[in-house]
This record gives C-alpha cells, structure tokens and sequence, in this order.
C-alpha cells in the first residue's frame, strides 16, 4: 500500500474510524453500567466520566466529519435561487468566516489544556490528567479546519471549471 492510497484513505474515513471505537465505548460502559446497577445494586464512578469523556470526542470529531459532508444545519434561503458561481462565492465565504472562527476557538481551547498540565489537574473518578479529555476541543477544531481548507480548495476547483460546487448531503432525501 502506497503513502498516497493510505493519505486517501485517511482523508476518507479517519472520522469514521475515530467515532467508531468510541461510540462502541460509549455503549458498552453505559450497558455495563446500567447492568451493574440495576441487576448488581453496584456502581462505578469511573464509568460515567469515561462515557462523558468519549461523548466529548465523539461531538468534536462529528463536527468535523459533518464539515466534510457538508451536513451542518445551515438557513440555505438564498443558495437555490442564485447561480451556481454566486452559490460556489457564497459557499466559500461562509468557509472561510468559520475558519476564523475555528482558528479563534482553536487559539483559546488550546489555553485550558495548557493549564490544564501546568498545575497537573486529574479527574475526579479516573485520575486521569484532565488535559488528555480538554484536549477534545482544540482536537475536534484543528481538524475542521483543514477540513474547511479542504472544502474551500474544491469549492474553487469546481467554480474554475464551471462546476457545480458539492452542496452536502441532506437530512431528508
């Protein structure tokens, strides 16, 4: 297998890969969870920050994968009545003002993880460094922005060629 096909496949499915072990954690401790204390009159502290903490990722890397597929909740009022290159200009202007949004909140996630492991903080029921679960924010931010970059790049690669850009999939089709 080439560095190239592993880099396409990556760029493919690395969300999917990623949400997957962690939504199976997610179900899987829950159950265990909910087993142990209804059938066992016995629980764990620790079960529920893992399922918290996985949740976490699951919903920054679920951003991301939905930037990808263009499946964010948007008010697309104008986008079917004007062409397609004012839609393709439309589109790309409102990547790049999420971009600097996601680079500001990028910037400022970072600074709690920072903190984070200057005073070596842990959680409650792991004891775990608390800077591996903060980390979930700049994390899930850092890979929508490059896919934001990306969508950008083949937002202009399609209005340079006269194509129509990819408008996402939709909720209801």
């Amino acid at each position: 297998m080439t560095i190239q096909k592993i880099l396409h496949e990556l760029d493919e499915n690395a969300e999917r890969w990623l949400l997957l072990p962690l939504y199976a954690l997610i179900v899987v401790t829950i159950f265990m969870e909910v087993f142990r204390r209804f059938a066992l009159s016995y629980s764990s502290i620790w079960a529920e920050e893992i399922a918290r903490y996985a949740f976490i990722y699951v919903s920054w890397i679920g951003a991301s994968a939905a930037i990808k597929e263009r499946a964010h909740i948007r008010i697309d009022l104008i986008l079917p009545v004007v062409g397609d290159r004012a839609r393709a200009v439309i589109m790309i202007l409102g990547d790049l003002f999420t971009i600097v949004l996601a680079v500001l909140a990028f910037w400022w996630s970072l600074e709690s993880v920072l903190v984070s492991l200057k005073f070596g903080s842990v959680t409650h029921g792991l004891r775990i460094s608390l800077a591996w679960f903060l980390a979930a924010v700049p994390l899930g931010f850092a890979m929508m922005i490059v896919r934001l970059i990306q969508s950008i790049i083949r937002d202009a690669s399609d209005l340079r060629a006269g194509r129509p850009i990819y408008q996402g999939k939709k909720l209801f089709d």
